[in-house]
C-alpha cells in the first residue's frame, strides 16, 4: 500500500468528486406495497430532478413506470410529498408541469387526466395525500386552489375517476387553513383526517377528526377525536379490523403512539416512552409505522437523534427492537411478515429495503448511489465514521450534534496543523441532521476539512421541550449552539478555530448569515437559498410557511423592530467575512429578492461575495449541473477566500 503524503488540510485531492456525485445519486422517497410488489419515487438530478414511479416486480427487476414528459411530483404547501398511489395496477398521480391529477392504467403508456387544465400557470389546483374509495369509484385527498386572489384554500376532497377531466373535485371537508391524511376505514363507512390552521405549524398543533360517510359520500357527524392547538398529531391510520384509530401525539412531550377506540371513544398509549415515534411534517405522506397483521405494528423510534426499528405488540405493549444495520428510517410500509421502508446509516446511502419480520433477513432493492459497491473506485476508503457528540451551550444547557474528522488514506496533515471545520444548519429550522451517509459531507471530509453537522436547539428528534427552545428565538439559540458546537471540537483540539466557515440552507441559510452578522467567530460561509429579512419573508412567502415566523420571532407587523433586529440584511455593516449564496429563480418559499438584497448590501462595502442564481430551480437543487457547480464553487470560495491553500480537484 502507498505511504500516504503529508498534505495541508483542505488540499487533499479526492476521488469523491462533484461529477461522481451528481452522476451517481438518485433521490428516494415514498415507498408503497401493492399486490405483492413494491414501488418508490425516484428523483432523478440527470434527468432535471424528474420524479419517476418505480416497481420492483417479483422477479427482481427494477421498472419505470411514469412515462417520458410526465414528472410525479406535487407541489402543495410548495414542499409536496405524496404526489402518487398505486391499486390493483392503476397508478393516479400528480404530474408536475400542470399538477393535474392523472390515471395511468396498467399497460398503458399515455396518462388520461382526471382533473382540469389549469386556468393559467399561476391559477391552477394542485392535488396530494390521496386515497382511492373504491366503492365510489374516486379518489379522495388534499386539494389546494390557487385560482382566486390571495391565499390559496385548502379542502380534502373528491375527484370521480368516472368524470371528464373537468372537473376539479368535490369538497368533503373544508374550513381549515391546511389538511392531510384523509384516512378511509377499511369497510369505508367512515373517514379520519388532520386539520389545522394559522399560525400553527403541524408540529405546534393540529386536531384530528373522525367522521361518518353518509349515503351520498360526504362526512356526516363530525367530531374531535385527538389534538388541538397545542398537541401535534400526526400519520393517523385505521386498524386492520377498522375499530381503531392509531396515531401519534406529543401530548406527553414526545411524540408517542395511541388508539383510539372507535366504539368507546376512548385513547389508550401503546408505548409510552421518552423517544420520538413521529417526525415534523414537511412532506405529505410521512410514514414511520406501519400494521404489520392485525396485533402488531413496525415502528421507528428516535432517541438522541438516532433511529431504531421495532415491531409493537399491541394487546402486550411489548417492543422489540430490530437491528438492521440503519439509524434513519422513512416511509414505512407492512403486509404481514413483509417490511418496506427507505433507510439509511452513516456507512450506508439511502436505500429502499425490505426485511422479513420472521427470518430478520433483509434485501436492498434499491440504494441512492452504488459508489461504495465499485470496487475500482475504492471509495469505501475515504467514508469518515460520524461521531454523536453532546457539548454544553447556552444557558447552562446540552445541545448536540454529529461530527465527521477528515478521512483519506492517501494523506496526512501535519501534526502541528488542526482542520479546518465546515459547520453545517440543517434547514427547516424544525428539522434534523440527517444521520444517513451524504456523499456531499464526505466531499469536505475526504479533503481534510471537518465537518459539524448541528442539531441546535429547536432540532426534532429530542422531544417537544427541546424544539420549543427555538420559540420566539430564532437567531439566537440555533446561532449560539452552531458557535458553541465548533468551539466544543476546537477546546479538544479536533478542529482549528481561526479556520471555520459555516453554510447551510433555507433556514438554515438564515443561521449561516445570522451567525456572520451578529457573531464574530466564523470567518466565511455559504447560503443556499437562505432568509435574509426576516420581515421579508413574512410578508412574502407561500401560505404553508406565512405564520411560521409567529412562532420563531413574533408576530408581525406588531414584533417588527424584532424581525428587523434578527434580519441579518439590516446589519450587514457588521458582516465583514467573504459569503457565496447560491438561489432558485422559481423559489417561492424564500424569494430570489431575499439574497439579491443581501448580495448588493455586501457588494456595496467591499465584501468578498459570490452569487449563484438557477433558472428553473425552486427550493432545493434538484438539476445535476446545477448540484455540482454549487459543490465546486464552495469549496474553491473557501479555499481562495478563507483558508488560501491550492486545490487539486
Amino acid at each position: 500500500m502507498p505511504q500516504s503524503k503529508a498534505a495541508p488540510y483542505g488540499s487533499w485531492k479526492s476521488p469523491i468528486t462533484s461529477d461522481l456525485i451528481v452522476a451517481e445519486t438518485t433521490m428516494l422517497s415514498d415507498v408503497r406495497l401493492a399486490g405483492g410488489n413494491v414501488y418508490w419515487l425516484e428523483g432523478r438530478p440527470q434527468e432535471h430532478g424528474r420524479n419517476v414511479i418505480v416497481r420492483q416486480g417479483p422477479d427482481g427487476a427494477p421498472t419505470d413506470i411514469t412515462p417520458a414528459g410526465f414528472n410525479a411530483r406535487t407541489r402543495v404547501h410548495e414542499y409536496g410529498g405524496a404526489s402518487w398511489l398505486v391499486t390493483a395496477g392503476t397508478y393516479i398521480f400528480s404530474n408536475f408541469a400542470d399538477q393535474r391529477l392523472y390515471r395511468q392504467r396498467a399497460g398503458e403508456s399515455v396518462p388520461e387526466p382526471l382533473t382540469p387544465v389549469p386556468m393559467s400557470p399561476e391559477h391552477h389546483f394542485r392535488y396530494s395525500d390521496g386515497v382511492l374509495d373504491p366503492e365510489r369509484r374516486r379518489w379522495i385527498g388534499v386539494r389546494e386552489d390557487h385560482t382566486g386572489e390571495g391565499e390559496p384554500v385548502n379542502a380534502i376532497v373528491s375527484v370521480d375517476l368516472d368524470g371528464s377531466g373537468t372537473a376539479p373535485g368535490r369538497v368533503l371537508a373544508g374550513g381549515h387553513d391546511f389538511f392531510c391524511s384523509p384516512r378511509l376505514s377499511p369497510d369505508g363507512t367512515r373517514i379520519a383526517w388532520l386539520a389545522w390552521d394559522h399560525p400553527n405549524m403541524p408540529w405546534n398543533g393540529t386536531t384530528l377528526y373522525l367522521a361518518d360517510m353518509d349515503a351520498d359520500g360526504a362526512p356526516a357527524d363530525i367530531r374531535v377525536i385527538a389534538g388541538g392547538v397545542t398537541e401535534s398529531v400526526f400519520q393517523p391510520e385505521w386498524s386492520p379490523d377498522g375499530d381503531e384509530i392509531i396515531f401519534v401525539s406529543d401530548r406527553s412531550g414526545w411524540w408517542n403512539l395511541y388508539a383510539f377506540e372507535a366504539a368507546t371513544g376512548a385513547t389508550r398509549p401503546l408505548c409510552p416512552m421518552q423517544a420520538e415515534f413521529g417526525v415534523p411534517q414537511w412532506n405529505f405522506g410521512m410514514s414511520t409505522y406501519a400494521f404489520a397483521g392485525r396485533g402488531r405494528i413496525v415502528c421507528v423510534f428516535t432517541k438522541a437523534g438516532l433511529g431504531q426499528l421495532a415491531t409493537l405488540d399491541l394487546a402486550s405493549g411489548s417492543l422489540q427492537a430490530i437491528e438492521t444495520g440503519f439509524t434513519e428510517f422513512g416511509s414505512v410500509r407492512a403486509d404481514g411478515d413483509r417490511v418496506v421502508f427507505r433507510g439509511g446509516a452513516s456507512d450506508r446511502p439511502t436505500s429502499i429495503v425490505t426485511l422479513d419480520l420472521r427470518s430478520r433477513q433483509r434485501l436492498i432493492l434499491k440504494q441512492a448511489t452504488d459508489l461504495l459497491d465499485r470496487t475500482e473506485l475504492l471509495i469505501a476508503n475515504y467514508i469518515t465514521e460520524v461521531e454523536s457528540i453532546e457539548f454544553p451551550t447556552t444557558g447552562g444547557t446540552t445541545a448536540f450534534g454529529l461530527f465527521y474528522p477528515p478521512r483519506n488514506p492517501d494523506y496526512v496533515g501535519s501534526t502541528l496543523e488542526r482542520p479546518p471545520l465546515l459547520v453545517k444548519c440543517h434547514g427547516g429550522p424544525t428539522s434534523s441532521a440527517s444521520s444517513t451517509l451524504n456523499f456531499g459531507i464526505q466531499f469536505w471530509t475526504s479533503r481534510g476539512i471537518a465537518v459539524l453537522d448541528v442539531n441546535y436547539g429547536g432540532s426534532t428528534g429530542f422531544g417537544r421541550d427541546y424544539r420549543e427552545r427555538l420559540r420566539f428565538n430564532w437567531g439566537i439559540v440555533d446561532v449560539d449552539d452552531c458557535v458553541n458546537g465548533a468551539k466544543f471540537l476546537g477546546q479538544q483540539g479536533l478542529v482549528d478555530l481561526t479556520r471555520i466557515v459555516i453554510s447551510g440552507g433555507s433556514a438554515g441559510g438564515y443561521t449561516t448569515l445570522a451567525a456572520l452578522a451578529f457573531r464574530d467567530f466564523f470567518q466565511g460561509g455559504a447560503s443556499y437559498y437562505g432568509v435574509s429579512d426576516a420581515a421579508a419573508l413574512a410578508r412574502d412567502t407561500h401560505k404553508f410557511e406565512s405564520r411560521y415566523l409567529d412562532w420563531l420571532i413574533g408576530p408581525y407587523p406588531e414584533e417588527e423592530a424584532r424581525y428587523r433586529e434578527r434580519s441579518p440584511v439590516h446589519h450587514a455593516d457588521r458582516l465583514s467575512k467573504p459569503v457565496i449564496f447560491f438561489q432558485g429563480s422559481e423559489d417561492a418559499v424564500v424569494p430570489p429578492n431575499q439574497t439579491e438584497v443581501m448580495v448588493e448590501a455586501l457588494r456595496r462595502k467591499g465584501n468578498a461575495v459570490g452569487y449563484f442564481l438557477f433558472s428553473g430551480e425552486q427550493h432545493g437543487f434538484r438539476q445535476a449541473a446545477n448540484i455540482k457547480r454549487c459543490l465546486d464553487a464552495e469549496l474553491s470560495f473557501y479555499a481562495v477566500e478563507v483558508f488560501r491553500i491550492g486545490l487539486t480537484f
